[in-house]
């Protein structure tokens, strides 16, 4: 017998639904669900085109429990179209305690300042997600070390925010250096903030390709 919100996540809750091979993800309703199988109402504020995910795709559902987050993996057996979409899932991995949901990424240009050894470095990053970033910035001094503890603040169209961060790698181009940075521990609503700021630009991506 299954435990809900523990094996599966609960009828009427917000769920979180990713595709697994392209790092699309969309907010979801969950209409039902159980050990086995799951139907979920993906937003239609994220779900412009139609072509998040494809019968035989395989997705993860990542949902908070009651100790914390939760995720499972499942298959993509019937989507239904319309004003009111729905997608069928069929379990076939059990669950798992996961403090994050898979970070979505997309490429997206903002401006970002790096603080590190006490200078502020401009540029505008390359690509974005709630887990980190990818920006071009002016060298100056010697190459970071990955590992090396920074400032990263992120600047969006609603605002600042700054973020603890770490080097992942760091490539010279000329005097420039394109920097990979992972946030530290981000509070929840500042991951939010950089979640629907990727949503939104996979959503106009979307919308272009559609008119294309």
């Amino acid at each position: 017998m299954s435990d809900p919100d523990v094996d599966h996540p609960v009828a009427d809750t917000a769920s979180d639904v990713t595709s697994v091979g392209r790092g699309l993800s969309v907010n979801a309703r969950v209409e039902t669900a159980d050990a086995s199988a799951i139907v979920v109402r993906p937003s239609v504020g994220d779900y412009v085109g139609q072509d998040v995910v494809t019968v035989g795709e395989e997705v993860e559902v990542f949902w908070q429990g009651p100790s914390g987050g939760r995720a499972l993996r499942a298959v993509v057996t019937r989507v239904e179209f319309g004003a009111v979409p729905r997608w069928y899932l069929s379990v076939t991995e059990p669950a798992v305690d996961r403090q994050r949901r898979i970070a979505v990424r997309c490429r997206v240009s903002v401006p970002v300042t790096v603080t590190t050894r006490g200078v502020d470095l401009a540029g505008e990053s390359r690509d974005l997600s709630e887990a980190g970033v990818s920006v071009l910035v002016e060298g100056f001094g010697n190459t970071p070390e990955p590992g090396t503890a920074l400032g990263v603040t992120v600047h969006l169209e609603d605002g600042a925010s700054w973020y603890r961060g770490e080097v992942v790698r760091v490539q010279s181009r000329g005097t420039d250096w394109l920097m990979s940075l992972r946030f530290l521990d981000p509070a929840e609503r500042d991951q939010d903030r950089l979640r629907r700021r990727v949503f939104r630009e996979l959503r106009e991506e979307r919308a272009r390709s559609a008119v294309d």
